[in-house]
């Protein structure tokens, strides 16, 4: 009788572990075991990984990536780099999501912070780089890299500080942007005003209203065009937050607490809303890139990224509209609007590099090397020259190619185009007045809240909806369900918040529990049994 019992209980037990392993794998992640940096790197034994980057149709950024790969892979035949492109870094971000959960991550991808955070939804997903770019012989300068590597003094220390989640590094930044305000000077003084060196918001809020004044036939005075959104910005979510910073508001603390729904962040909400109802502001997701209006001479005050300065301009090199479009004017690049002249906020932002955890260390170590190999003079300068972006590295920004470089200005309007090299000047002479947001488990979801309140208020007045003070409180209300913030805080300091699970992981959960129970019934049953046959 006992045996039958063991054999029927060894049955479903080894029904339940068959299971579990299926359970796991449709929601979380797979541990790993904790990276350690091999004493030497095995360079008899053959590596694959795979390198998830972004461009967007910026040829010449694709041909950066693949330079850097060949040069890579000279110095280390053993080691072949297999990239893939993306077209948005959301793109990247919801992939790599999808395939923490079957441990199948790329070895290197291009993220942001805010995106990291969320990828340690298990132990020992991502790995921390403190102890490889410290290590003596494979870290930042280390003695036994095969080239030349910038120590980790040598990184813009602003840059290398944003890539600290809790306590350590888990990233190493690539290049690095702010955001840039385009304005067509030419219609600024032909308003009648005298452009100055940093914006205000009450400058561009009353630039802009003046520009919407029109003739009798309904063109627009400033520019003869039946078109004109004097005010439009890209990312909204930047605008809130660094709105937020400037006015001393609260935004998240580093634990995760969200404390954006203030009386600071109505009253911007306001004036958005104020400016929005006259048509003198809009957004990109409401009207289309800044670029485009700036470019054809039907916007005055374009924020955007500098990395996209060579689309704003008369003479953009890559501008998405057609030639017959184009409008003459001069283009000054401005910080972002501040609130205090004397303190100015803007925002950090651009690529990061992370590293994801394998079995094999060895692996790892390879994956290090070519990430720290995207540091070197001759990647970060190029990389740098397609676009506004700032070199991570004082390593390369105090060469001698790329001070050239920055000295031509104007040469022509490809690789020395004024502006790009403008907004490029803007975030080297202010990265000590730039700043970057707390970064936990849901911080991303808190970025898009932050720009989806902005988002909502301009279409809602240009809807003829009324927003009063019911409007934000209930505004408050359906960000925070749409972006499930108020969960955040509870899981910012824990395993990251995938969402519900999904009805297979439901179902062998409740089989799981049946086969339990089964266990039991069989147990009680056969002992049942047995006592009565006693």
């Amino acid at each position: 009788m006992m045996k039958s019992i063991v054999r029927k209980v060894s049955l479903l037990l080894v029904l339940a572990l068959v299971t579990a392993p299926l359970l796991s794998g449709c929601h979380g992640a797979r541990d790993t075991v904790a990276f350690e940096v091999p004493e030497t790197f095995d360079t008899s034994r053959q590596y694959e990984i795979t390198f998830w980057a972004k461009n967007d149709t910026n040829k010449t950024q694709t041909n950066i990536y693949e330079k850097a790969i060949r040069g890579f892979e000279e110095l280390y035949p053993n080691v072949t780099v297999n990239m893939r492109l993306y077209t948005d870094y959301g793109k990247i971000y919801n992939d790599v999501i999808t395939n923490i959960s079957t441990g199948t991550t790329p070895n290197v991808c291009i993220t942001y912070p805010d995106h990291i955070a969320t990828y340690m939804t298990g132990d020992n997903i991502v790995v921390p780089l403190d102890d490889l770019m410290a290590d003596a012989s494979y870290g930042l300068g280390g003695s036994e890299v095969l080239f030349d590597s910038p120590s980790q003094e040598e990184v813009v220390p602003e840059f290398l500080k944003e890539c600290v989640i809790g306590s350590n590094h888990y990233a190493l930044p690539y290049m690095r942007s702010t955001e840039a305000c385009y304005v067509n000077k030419t219609f600024v003084e032909k308003l009648g005003y005298e452009l100055p060196d940093v914006l205000t918001w009450d400058f561009v809020w009353e630039v802009s209203e003046a520009a919407m004044a029109k003739n009798a036939d309904g063109t627009f005075k400033v520019n003869g065009q039946k078109v004109m959104i004097p005010f439009i910005y890209k990312s909204t979510d930047n605008m809130m937050i660094q709105m937020l910073k400037q006015k001393g508001g609260d935004y998240s603390t580093s634990a995760g607490d969200i404390l954006i729904f203030n009386d600071t962040t109505r009253d911007l909400l306001y004036t958005v809303a104020e400016h929005a109802k006259t048509g003198a502001f809009s957004t990109f997701k409401i009207s289309s890139y800044p670029a485009n209006f700036l470019d054809a001479g039907q916007c005055i005050f374009a924020v955007d990224s500098t990395a996209g300065s060579t689309w704003m301009g008369s003479h953009a090199p890559l501008s998405d509209i057609s030639a017959d479009k184009f409008v003459e004017f001069e283009t000054a690049v401005r910080p972002v609007p501040q609130f205090d002249t004397a303190d100015p906020q803007m925002i950090s932002q651009g690529p990061s590099v992370c590293i994801f955890n394998k079995d094999d260390h060895q692996e790892v170590l390879a994956s290090w090397l070519f990430t720290s190999y995207l540091l070197t003079n001759d990647v970060q300068i190029a990389y740098a020259e397609t676009e506004g972006y700032a070199p991570v590295t004082l390593k390369a920004q105090e060469t001698e190619e790329y001070q050239d470089y920055l000295s031509r200005r104007g040469e022509d309007n490809s690789l020395h185009y004024d502006v790009k090299i403008d907004a490029t000047r803007l975030l080297l002479e202010n990265t000590d007045h730039t700043f970057v947001t707390p970064v936990f488990n849901g911080s991303a979801s808190l970025r898009d809240a932050a720009g989806q309140m902005i988002e909502n208020v301009a279409k809602s007045v240009r809807r003829k909806q009324t927003v009063d003070d019911a409007y934000i409180e209930n505004l408050y209300k359906e960000v925070t369900s749409l972006y499930r913030l108020d969960s955040i805080s509870a899981s910012a300091g824990g395993k990251a918040d995938l969402g519900p699970l999904p009805s297979t992981a439901k179902a062998l959960i409740g089989g799981l529990v049946l086969v339990w129970v089964l266990i039991g019934l069989y147990v009680l049953k056969d002992f049942a049994a047995g006592k009565k046959n006693a």
